[in-house]
This record gives C-alpha cells, structure tokens and sequence, in this order.
C-alpha cells in the first residue's frame, strides 16, 4: 500500500503539464547530446545544470529534467556508433562492435531500431528495480555510523577509479587531487587552508565550477584537437524499418542485458561502462559459436544497449539512497542535489518523497517517451551529426561561461573554470581520469566530516573504523575493486591459446 500511495503521489507530480514538458525537453536534448560524437551524458548535464539554477528550477523540476538528458543521452550514444562508429559516449563502446557491420551490410536501420527498443527495455526495468528496491536499501543505510560511511566512500573511490582508466596509480592520483581540492576552504574550526590570501577561496571550490571545465571546457579543447572543422556520416541512412524477427529473436537477450546492467550500475562506480561489457560478454559467451558477434549479430546490439541503460538506472540507487555516486553521470546529479541543499540518502525517502516519487514516475513516463523518440524520429537525429564543430562548440563555451556567471556573478569563477577546463584536457592526454576528482571534490567534506567523528567517538583508535561487520565488507570490497580490475585487464589481454 505504501508503494501504490508513493506512486500516486510521484504520478500526480509526473503527469502535471510543466514536468511533462521538461520530461519531453530533457528526453529531447539527451539523445542529440548522446549522439554527438564525444560528448555523453557526464557533460551534457554538466553543461546544461547552471541553466536549471539561471531558469530557479525548483528541485524536483531540476532534477527531473537532468535526468530525463541523462536517460536520454544513454539512448543516443548508440546512433554515432552504429553510423560513425565513433562512440558518443564510453558505453556505446560496445555497440560498435556489431553495430557498425550492421550498418555496412545495409542494415543500418534495422540496427537502430533494435537498439533503441533493448535501450527501452533496459532502461525501464532498471526504473521498475529503483522503485521496489530504493526503499529497501534506504532502510538498510540507517545501519550506518560513521566508520561505515567513511568504508563506504573508500569503496566509491576505489571501484569508480579503477573502472575509470587503465592505470589505477593515475585513478588513485586523481582522486588524491580531488580530495585535496576538496580541503580547500575553511575547516570546521573556522582556520583558512590553502587559500593562500585569496578571499575568492575561502568558501572552498565550487564543485559546479570544477564540474564545467572539467567535463565541457576540456571537451572543447579535445574536440578542436582530435576532430578538425568538418563531420560527416561514416554510413548513410536510406530508410527505417522495424525488424519485427529480429526484434523477437533479441527478446531474451535484452531481458539479460538488463539484469546484469542493473546489477552493475549499482555497484558504486562500476557505471555503465562495466554493464554494457559485462552483457555483451555474457550473451556471447550464453550463446557460444551459434552466434556471429563482431560481424553484425543483432544480439550484439541489443545485449550492451540493454546494460548500459538499465545500469544508468542501477546507479541513481546508490545515489538516492546512500549518497554515494554510481556513475560519472550520478556524481554530476550528486552535485546538483547538494547545490539545492538536498541531501541524498535514507532521509530523502521521508523528508522529500515528492522529489524521489516524481522522478522515479517521470523516468517511467521518459523512457516510453524516448522510445517514441528513438524508432520513428531516429532520421532526426542523424541529421544532427552533420552540424560542423565551427557551430557546436561555440554554442557549448557560451552556454558554459553563461551558466557559470549566472549562478555566482565572479570573474575569479569563470577564470578558474577555464583552470579545470586546461587541466581536464592535459589530463585526458596522459589518461588521467577526471571523473575521481569530481568525485573528491563532492565527497571530501563529507567524508572528513565521518572521519573526524568515528576518531572522537573512538578516542582516536583507528580500529574504530572496522568495528562492524557492514564497515569490514565494506573495506573488503573496496580493496577487491581496486585491485580486480588489474587481473582482470590482464586476463582480457592475454592472447587465446593456439590449438592444434
């Protein structure tokens, strides 16, 4: 009974006409922004939040709409994939494998379709787990003191950064980078740090301003690098057609994307990433040499678009209920609640159900909304990718500086911000992974602030952090996903055996 009155309470929020509107927006501009090459859901909703606050969005609004471009984004990754085969985001990895050949064997539409309906599937389970399991896992985090949540920022650290990049001493670096930013300020007794005499520092770094240059202003100057002044389609699009077989055989195979995606995206860092290669491994390893992956197996575009949506869901769990970003993308939303002085966590459910409610019937109504969008509109979209980089990238530096100055009026924001832009992309050159110091930045205070009180409820014993069983497998896991994905890279590389 209580899920039923939380869902009339999120659908009489979801169905009134301004959210349904920003729903649509938000749907609208996350597919062009997932379909253009490079850009993806972590910097389209960095891009476009200081608009939210410039436009005094309220919260459930503000966050309706973010996550309706990051839903939508997650959709349209596969469309450059499959036609460029160029990415448009880090998940859409996989779909190129089969996608694209696909695409050069002519069935480039058919490709699109199947891949934006297992996006659909994907998706909205992951919606329907977030609804009947969210709450059940905000219970459990009442269970949790400050050595608990200290374990668990650790393991948001270590797992986040080892899927972030291929060399954990860069991930583990970053990281050390945010937290050291995050130090940045005024401690709790009043004493300045790092500021060096600069006033502008003294309320610390504004994670938005990090989250801007870092993520857009560094995608401008990599964009100008790596993408020259043209864009042009790898593979035309004559027509679209729905592939009903094909769509009836790949039925299964979505429904196991989505599984495993889900369960990946709630792991705290795992993201989408991991889903979508998780799913495409195990559907080619469930059904072996029947298949044709890698030359154009349709089953090999619906299993990764399957789990990179549904664990893009997966990862608001965390989020909501722990405090604790499950993705890139989360650590952005993450900001974003924080900056409307909303506090994810257990309380959320019960300080502000219609916030959690409202999204969770929005996302519902979002992903039948984008399916509408991605089968017969997908023509639409492909036209998009012919906009020339001599427009694009103006349009994302003014919406960046505008934003920026819109929330705080300084010119020492907008110079830092080009700050992080620089060491963005001198970082992205040397594969330093930028999302570990956002995600320092956002959780360095909080996670000093659960330090300091386990050592004054301990008295300064450091043993105090593995008093309980929650903080030991926290700790556990935390060193496992740091260290799992070295043997697992290395497993990954090593060349099949040859036999006779």
């Amino acid at each position: 009974m209580d899920l039923l009155s939380n869902l009339a309470l999120g659908f009489s929020i979801a169905l009134s006409p301004f959210t349904l509107m920003l729903a649509v927006i938000g749907c609208f501009l996350g597919t062009i922004i997932g379909a253009l090459p490079g850009l993806g859901p972590s910097n389209g909703v960095a891009i476009l939040i200081p608009i939210t606050f410039s436009l005094g969005f309220d919260a459930t609004s503000a966050l309706v709409l973010m996550t309706s471009v990051y839903y939508g984004a997650m959709y349209g990754g596969r469309i450059s994939s499959i036609l460029l085969n160029i990415p448009g985001d880090e998940p859409a990895l996989m779909t190129t494998l089969d996608g694209y050949p696909m695409a050069k064997q002519g069935k480039a539409g058919d490709a699109l379709v199947i891949s934006g309906v297992a996006s659909f599937v994907g998706a909205f389970l992951a919606t329907i787990a977030l609804m009947l399991l969210a709450p059940y896992i905000a219970r459990l985090a009442y269970k949790f003191g400050p050595a608990e949540y200290f374990a668990l920022y650790l393991l948001a650290f270590s797992t986040l950064g080892g899927m972030a990049s291929n060399n954990q001493a860069k991930a583990a670096m970053a990281s050390l980078i945010g937290l050291g930013l995050a130090m940045i300020g005024q401690g709790q007794s009043g004493t300045p740090r790092f500021v060096h005499g600069n006033l502008h520092l003294m309320d610390g770094i504004d994670f938005l301003v990090a989250i801007v240059g870092l993520f857009a202003v560094s995608e401008v100057f990599v964009f100008l690098e790596s993408h020259g002044k043209e864009s042009s389609i790898g593979v035309k699009l004559e027509k679209v057609t729905v592939p009903v077989k094909e769509l009836a055989a790949t039925f299964w195979t979505m429904i196991r994307g989505s599984i495993i995606g889900f369960v990946a995206g709630v792991l705290p860092g795992a993201g989408a990433s991991l889903g979508s290669f998780m799913a495409y491994m195990a559907e080619k390893s469930y059904i072996g040499e029947k298949g044709n992956f890698g030359k154009g197996d349709p089953r090999g575009v619906a299993a990764p678009e399957a789990g990179n949506n549904a664990a893009a869901g997966g990862a608001l769990v965390p989020m909501l209920t722990l405090g604790v970003p499950g993705s890139g993308t989360t650590a952005v939303l993450l900001a974003l609640l924080m900056t409307l002085n909303i506090t994810p966590g257990p309380t959320l459910f019960t300080d502000r159900p219609e916030v959690v409610w409202g999204l969770i019937a929005t996302l519902l109504i979002a992903n039948f909304v984008l399916l509408a969008m991605n089968v017969p509109m997908v023509k639409i979209f492909v036209r998009i990718l012919m906009v020339p980089p001599a427009i694009l990238l103006p349009g994302v530096t003014m919406i960046s500086f505008v934003g920026i100055y819109s929330l705080s009026g300084s010119s020492f924001d907008l110079l830092l911000m080009i700050l992080f832009g620089i060491m963005g992309w001198l970082f992205r050159k040397m594969d330093i992974p930028t999302v570990p110091i956002i995600l320092g930045i956002l959780l360095g205070g909080s996670m000093e602030d659960n330090l300091r009180r386990a050592m004054t409820l301990s008295g300064g014993d450091p043993l105090y952090l593995f008093s309980s069983p929650i903080a030991v497998v926290l700790w556990v896991m935390a060193i496992l996903g740091f260290v799992a994905p070295i043997f697992l890279r290395r497993y990954l590389r090593k060349p099949p055996a040859v036999t006779d």
